[in-house]
């Protein structure tokens, strides 16, 4: 199996410490901690998990340098963020929503990974998202949840 570039959201990384999503997380953590997959995050990531508990800060510190890439924010990923806000994909209380796809996108990730039902993993969404990004000539982004992205072994 070849080794995949995830960005995660705030919402996976919160996700370890919560108790509904803690399982799929945490497989999907202990994949980044062992480098079968490299954990993508932003510094935009980084930013909103200042205000989180240290218990969940503490577990992007788990994931060896190595096996993490941190993008950094762009004219170019604040201009698509801001054509998803345009465009009415998410209203413009979720412009944060909206830059972390436009970063997983440009960062050509393998696929965006979040718990956020509502505003990112929601197949409406998704097409929509798409569809901006093929006008705009991006390539298309996989968006799924932690449970669609791990490896269950037999």
């Amino acid at each position: 199996m070849r080794i995949m570039n995830f960005y995660v959201d705030t919402s996976v990384v919160g996700g370890l410490e919560d108790e509904e999503f803690a399982a799929d997380s945490r497989a999907l953590w202990q994949c980044f901690e062992a480098g079968k997959h490299r954990l993508v995050l932003s510094f935009h990531t980084l930013r909103e998990l200042q205000q989180a508990p240290d218990a969940v800060r503490r577990h992007v510190r788990a994931v060896p340098e190595q096996h993490v890439i941190v993008l950094v924010e762009s004219k170019e990923a604040e201009e698509l963020a801001r054509t998803y806000l345009r465009r009415g994909i998410v209203g413009p209380g979720s412009s944060s929503d909206a830059l972390h796809v436009a970063l997983a996108t440009v960062g050509r990730v393998d696929a965006m990974v979040s718990w956020n039902f509502k505003h990112i993993v929601n197949l409406g969404r998704i097409r929509l998202f798409n569809a901006v990004n093929l006008e705009l000539g991006y390539t298309l982004i996989e968006i799924r949840s932690p449970k669609e992205v791990i490896a269950y072994e037999e």
